[in-house]
């Protein structure tokens, strides 16, 4: 009998949530193109606006900002830093390979042992400053969940004249955003990571900045992203936004799932390390590591039983390999190299969380018989 997937992968991809399927399947039938002027172009141009707002709402980015669509928040990315104008780029050393490998000359802000940015550092390399300066720091760690100060980063920009962007795929849907508040100028949303399609993102613009376009062709989106809008796609990020903010109560409650992953293991493995488990994290994602085990070693198994989880990013494209982050954070090669990465999403339930502690304990007892025979 074929073991019933347990997906525990979720910072990686969301699985689309019915309610943005169904409408999906509604603008799917229509063939209409939003730069068209005639009933059925005006009626896509109507579901990309409505998503517009949709989105606008789960940010509370207020009148003044500005929704860009995307292909995904890796175009996103891609467009804020290499379109701002900015002559200096300064990104931490935890960002989404999409922000760290977008500019070749971006400054490397170090973090903190404990996975958090270091603000001194930051300030101190502003000391003097006098060029245009981009910060791109992410709100929450796709990898460890853990939330960085945003609010001080402000702060330090403010005071030294810097323009600030933040990546916010793994904090929409699961922390309350408030942009206005925020105060930052660029923010960067994805589809498939709160329960839309995957190929939608977005990059909000505030405080009346705007990006130079990096894709021609067309005077789609404000004149910044040419080419016609998917608008299924878009139609489907909009509900999920929808979504998102309704089921926020419920996604904070993950946390008890998370919490028993997390002294489960451990009692089965007291040696097990759990990153930023005394720190601000989202209510999801845990990341720990079991010194012996390997990160390819433990993927393969749980991916036998039927368990999807991984060790880090997705976006290293079907790699096993040392979490940059993780390296960031000075953890050893061979303890970074030994990482898990359990992410919870809408579907995860407690059965989901028994089946994987029950198969990850099989798989800690082979590999304690095998260091104890070494």
């Amino acid at each position: 009998m074929t073991q019933e997937l347990t997906y525990l992968d979720h910072n990686a991809t969301t699985p689309l949530k019915p309610e943005v399927r169904e409408i999906m399947l509604q603008k799917l039938s229509s063939p209409g193109n939003a730069s068209a002027i005639h009933k059925v172009g005006r009626t896509a141009r109507r579901d990309i606006e409505e998503a517009r707002v949709q989105i606008m709402r789960l940010v509370n980015a207020g009148s003044r900002a500005v929704v860009i669509f995307t292909s995904g928040a890796t175009e996103a990315n891609n467009l804020v830093l290499k379109g701002c104008g900015c002559e200096r780029i300064l990104v931490s050393a935890i960002e989404h390979p999409s922000v760290l490998q977008a500019r070749s000359d971006s400054e490397i802000i170090p973090v903190l042992l404990n996975g958090v940015i270091d603000l001194a550092a930051l300030d101190k390399m502003l000391e003097g400053n006098d060029r245009s300066t981009l910060i791109s720091v992410m709100l929450v760690n796709n990898e460890t969940g853990i939330i960085q100060p945003i609010d001080k980063v402000m702060e330090i920009a403010k005071k030294r004249g810097a323009l600030v962007h933040t990546d916010a795929v793994q904090a929409a849907g699961r922390l309350p955003l408030d942009l206005q508040k925020m105060g930052v100028d660029y923010l960067t949303l994805s589809a498939h990571k709160i329960g839309g399609p995957q190929g939608a993102g977005c990059l909000i613009l505030s405080n009346c900045v705007s990006v130079l376009p990096q894709i021609f062709g067309g005077n789609q989106e404000k004149n910044m992203r040419a080419g016609t809008e998917s608008v299924a796609a878009i139609a489907g990020f909009g509900k999920a936004a929808e979504l998102a903010i309704r089921d926020m109560a419920a996604f904070q409650k993950l946390s008890v799932l998370r919490d028993k992953v997390e002294t489960e293991l451990k009692r089965i493995a007291p040696a097990l390390h759990i990153f930023g488990r005394d720190m601000l994290r989202v209510a999801n994602t845990t990341m720990f590591t079991l010194a012996g085990a390997s990160s390819e070693t433990q993927l393969i198994a749980l991916d036998l039983a039927g368990i999807c989880v991984s060790n880090g990013s997705a976006c290293a494209s079907g790699t096993v390999k040392a979490s940059h982050v993780l390296k960031a954070m000075d953890v050893a090669e061979a303890e970074a190299g030994s990482a898990l990465r359990v992410s919870l999403g809408w579907n995860s339930t407690e059965k989901d969380v028994d089946y994987f502690i029950q198969k990850w304990s099989e798989m800690y007892d082979r590999v304690k018989s095998r260091l104890s025979a070494a």
